[in-house]
């Protein structure tokens, strides 16, 4: 139980914020704690308010305490280790919070050789709030010179120059974890460490000699000065993760004797087949041994056979563009595997809108919003009336919180094909965001006409309870949103929004069953964050509803 007993307004900040932070991330190695763990205590013949916060006891050594008997990491405990803190890190921003102050005496070794992070009492909720402070302007995280004071928090070293300003974003978490991992395979203190003259950066990797250059090299792009030269998010670092092993094969493999000797016995086995093959035929034949170096990872030798393909004849480029296809859509685990493929499907054959429209997908996914947009308007280019294109490209929009763009795009979706249940869902959810009630409501009972499945029936329901609620039609929402829940429980804006309408009925006991899982349920949507935290203050402020 962690204990306050100063009634210093920054430190009740402090405390309160990581109860708040505790009670709404979830995962194992992360002390848990609930509503309940909070709350004050006045001892007997004492004018002292105490502050207490109760939350799981982490077992185990933090890893600055482990390194000074245990020395540096080897390069597979170190992929291990980062795989394992990105994956909490994962949960901690998927909840829109970051934490701020990552670093080795943060980190506990359990005795179970799983990490743990704790202290979480300076991390920050990543908010239309926040992100209007560090900006200045209200629109992006990246901005400077904001018009509100935003505590920075500053560990010496591990703290990057925009946290230091007091403009801290999501990417600091990994700028702070590029530079925990240099200590642990380097085995040394940062302050121990010198720094490019000319750079600026730590030049670390002569003490780490067991790291090999891939690994490195992301190391220090998680280091890198901008935040926006940082990778973007968790699921990219994953991603990453994910094919950092086969990348440090291929470097070790690519500067070996016998590769360079194979990659010649390949150039040779291509021209004799352009010599004693007739030319379809001789294309063909290249065209699969370069299908195979793909397959075997030597993209450079599957490109130059490719070439020579299409030299021979240009009616290859289809087929190599239909097998990178086909290997990007085998890439659910690589987003960027996957951009890769699709990028390659292009360069051989640009007049396909399905790539276009899969590669936009997977840049959403990435968070490259530029990719996104150029590739939707590519697709477009080319097919004007593609529903698929224009729904995808309204989603996009959705996502990024430009609802007069995306209501734009689900009109035409609808306009194209009236049967688009997603797009008259969508529109249906941003007609209620406006507060256009009625609108919303005669969307969603139109989407209901044509919805098919329980997951299109239940989103609408949800539609149709939120507009009856906002009318102060308790009864009609509670029924919507019940009918909502019925099809997908799983539905945390109904879960949300159920409790509000159970609570303007005086249903109060009913109401608390759907509380806590409003908070704990996952949601990226903007309206749940509002509405959790709506419902935090009404249960601070309100006693009665607690009790």
């Amino acid at each position: 139980m962690k204990i306050l007993k100063w009634n210093s307004p920054k430190l009740v900040e402090l405390i309160e914020r990581e109860s708040f932070t505790l009670q709404l991330i979830r995962h194992p190695n992360i002390p848990r704690s609930t509503l309940d763990d909070f709350f004050t205590f006045v001892p007997n013949n004492s004018p002292l308010e105490l502050r207490c916060l109760v939350m799981d006891k982490i077992e185990g050594q933090d890893l600055e305490q482990w390194m000074e008997s245990s020395g540096s990491i080897s390069q597979v405990l170190a992929l291990e280790w980062l795989k394992q803190l990105v994956d909490i890190l994962h949960v901690v921003h998927r909840s829109n919070f970051f934490h701020r102050d990552i670093k080795p005496s943060n980190i506990v070794l359990q005795p179970n050789s799983q990490l743990a992070l704790i202290d979480f009492g300076v991390a920050r909720q990543v908010s239309n709030t926040y992100l209007a402070k560090v900006s200045g302007s209200g629109g992006t995280s990246t901005g400077r010179g904001g018009r509100y004071e935003i505590t920075s928090v500053v560990t010496p070293r591990y703290t990057p120059i925009e946290q230091i300003e007091g403009q801290a974003v999501p990417q600091s978490d990994f700028f702070a974890l590029g530079r925990t991992f240099v200590q642990l395979v380097t085995g040394l203190q940062l302050m121990d460490l010198p720094k490019d003259k000319q750079t600026g950066r730590l030049a670390w990797r002569d003490k780490a000699p067991q790291i090999d250059k891939p690994f490195a090299d992301f190391i220090d792009e998680l280091m890198a000065p901008l935040p926006g030269q940082r990778p973007q998010t968790t699921e990219v670092i994953l991603q990453r993760l994910e094919k950092l092993p086969q990348q440090i094969k291929n470097y070790r493999l690519a500067n070996s004797k016998v590769f360079k000797y194979s990659k010649y016995t390949l150039m040779a086995l291509g021209i004799l087949g352009g010599i004693f093959l007739s030319i379809p035929l001789a294309a063909n034949y290249l065209v699969a041994q370069g299908q195979k170096l793909e397959a075997a990872n030597n993209s450079r030798g599957a490109q130059e056979l490719f070439s020579w393909a299409i030299k021979i004849n240009p009616q290859s480029n289809l087929t190599i563009s239909n097998f990178y296809f086909e290997r990007a859509a085998r890439s659910t685990n690589s987003a960027e595997l996957a951009k890769n493929y699709y990028e390659l499907a292009i360069k051989y054959n640009n007049k396909d809108t399905d790539i276009y429209i899969n590669l936009a997908l997977i840049c959403e996914e990435l968070n490259d919003f530029d990719c996104v947009a150029n590739n939707y308007e590519k697709a477009l280019a080319l097919k004007p009336n593609s529903w698929e294109g224009h729904y995808g490209l309204g989603s996009f929009y959705d996502d990024k919180g430009k609802y007069e763009l995306a209501e734009k795009q689900y009109r035409i979706v609808i306009k194209i094909n009236r049967e688009a249940v997603g797009a008259t869902n969508n529109l249906s959810r941003l007609r209620n965001l406006k507060g256009d009630y009625n609108q919303a409501t005669r969307l969603a009972l139109e989407g209901l006409k044509l919805a098919e499945t329980p997951g299109q029936q239940a989103a609408l329901y949800k539609n149709l309870g939120w507009a009856r609620l906002m009318q102060k039609k308790y009864k009609e929402a509670e029924k919507y949103l019940e009918k909502a829940l019925d099809l997908d429980g799983t539905r945390t804006d109904a879960a949300c929004l159920l409790p509000q309408a159970q609570e303007a009925l005086g249903k109060i006991s009913e109401a608390r069953n759907y509380w806590e899982v409003c908070i704990t349920l996952e949601s990226n949507q903007p309206e749940v964050f509002k509405w959790r935290g709506e419902l935090l203050d009404r249960l601070t402020k309100n006693s009665k509803i607690v009790n």
